[in-house]
């Protein structure tokens, strides 16, 4: 049986670290855990490249076996959402 594979995009930041100890302690033995600090940028940039195949677009987000998790995707700030909360009218 191989390990499932679990990635962490993070910015290193305090509302990423709860997410990460929690992805920690419930992760069993037989999971391999990487974790990408996109605000670091790793020297390969494969966390980079990652997140654009993910479609990351927030963090903290986790992939598990190269598909991200239901909860991590469509939830970007968009245009639209900042014109409709009245910014761009000041």
């Amino acid at each position: 049986m191989s390990k499932r594979q679990i990635e962490i995009f993070t910015a290193g930041c305090p509302v990423c670290e709860p997410v990460l100890q929690l992805v920690n302690e419930t992760a069993g033995k037989d999971c391999e855990i990487t974790l990408h600090n996109l605000s670091e940028q790793c020297e390969s940039k494969i966390c980079v490249s990652k997140m654009k195949e993910y479609g990351v677009t927030r963090v903290p987000a986790i992939a598990v076996d190269g598909k991200l998790l239901n909860c991590c995707t469509n939830i970007e700030i968009t245009k639209e959402d900042l014109v409709n909360a009245g910014i761009g009218s000041c």
